[in-house]
């Protein structure tokens, strides 16, 4: 057996010890911001543990202990002096609404809804396959909510620019398409902005559609209408001028399939818009991903394992640039263009003309 160097070991047991401190602070934090406590002490001046459960309407006993747990993780400040606790400004700019969709409080969120499918994912570990999308429920519902406040502050305004000629073609009137469109917040606000145009959303979870057309109906909105549609089953041919998909590829059992009926669907000059996780094909060149771990721990815990339980490719969130121009060049976008967007750190904007 090889002699350890017990520095190494004490450094990584350093890091470990980092490691498991940081696990239960977002545990912690997730429940600041489900309780709203990060909101209340953004308000307030530095107070006792008891006026911050007063004005938050929460048990003292669970805020004391939940602030003692922000103390030592450097969360939050506390003075011994007069017992009384802070959340800095310079924190409250990332764990409250003030964030917007970078909310870090609304990320540690998700920590606990995918633990709630760990079994899943160990009996996958073990005898494959996956666990399915109706497992992930809360989770998605989340993500849903991180992707509208990103929409209304990028869509129109930063992402739509990019494409100067789709955008003309929008104002004029074309038919498009936003596949895996979910709770249709990108549908609607397209629709919102280009009323000539008429848009069709695509998604399997009818709970999702559900809410798509509610929120449509609630805009007053007639040119927009949401529908089940498998994606890998596509038969229309050359209808659109635009389609789009947000986020969506890396979790389909079938990506292969569904780029070539994204390509059959649209009209010849027509526009596909992909956006899609920004990163690398390699592990190398991702190593110093500043949200890496979690990416990849969210691949694994959603989107590998939601594609896999359907028996499919399982690409996982990290597939990565290198090989999403492949699977684009494989169904013949010939003209790929790759944009990032001010406002949207994760994601690449993959432009392809289909000629």
């Amino acid at each position: 057996m090889a002699e350890l160097d017990q520095a190494k070991v004490d450094a990584f047991t350093q890091a470990m010890t980092g490691i498991l401190n940081g696990g239960t602070l977002a545990l912690m934090t997730s429940i600041g911001h489900q309780t709203g406590l990060f909101e209340t002490l953004a308000t307030l001046p530095p107070s006792t543990s008891r006026q911050i459960a007063d004005v938050a309407g929460l048990n003292e006993r669970y805020v004391r202990e939940w602030l003692n747990t922000m103390a030592t993780g450097k969360i939050v400040t506390y003075a011994p002096e007069n017992g009384t606790y802070a959340l800095p400004a310079e924190h409250a700019a990332v764990l409250t609404k003030a964030a917007g969709p970078g909310n870090m409080a609304t990320f540690a969120r998700m920590i606990p809804l995918l633990s709630k499918v760990e079994p899943g994912i160990v009996d996958s570990f073990r005898h494959g396959g996956g666990v399915f999308y109706d497992q992930f429920q809360d989770f998605m519902a989340l993500w849903a909510g991180v992707n509208e406040q990103t929409f209304e502050r990028t869509l129109v305004t930063k992402v739509m620019p990019l494409m100067p000629e789709v955008t003309t073609a929008l104002q004029a009137g074309i038919a498009a398409l936003d596949i895996g469109c979910g709770e249709g917040h990108s549908t609607s606000l397209l629709a919102q902005a280009f009323p000539n145009s008429r848009f069709i959303g695509y998604d399997l979870r009818e709970g999702a559609l559900e809410e798509a057309r509610a929120k449509a109906a609630s805009l007053g909105l007639r040119n927009v209408r949401f529908v089940r549609q498998d994606l890998g089953t596509l038969e229309e041919r050359e209808v659109y001028g635009l389609v789009t998909a947000f986020d969506v590829i890396h979790d389909q059992a079938q990506p292969r399939t569904v780029l070539k009926n994204v390509a059959s669907v649209l009209k010849q000059g027509g526009t596909f818009l992909m956006v899609d996780i920004k990163a690398s094909s390699d592990v190398q060149e991702n190593l110093d991903h500043p949200m890496g771990p979690f990416m990849y721990t969210v691949s694994t815990m959603h989107c590998m394992t939601v594609s896999l339980a359907r028996n499919g490719e399982g690409l996982g969130a990290m597939w990565g640039e290198q090989k999403a121009l492949e699977f684009l060049a494989e169904a013949e976008f010939t003209d790929v263009t790759v944009k990032q967007v001010e406002g949207d750190p994760f994601n690449n904007f993959y432009i392809a003309k289909k000629h």
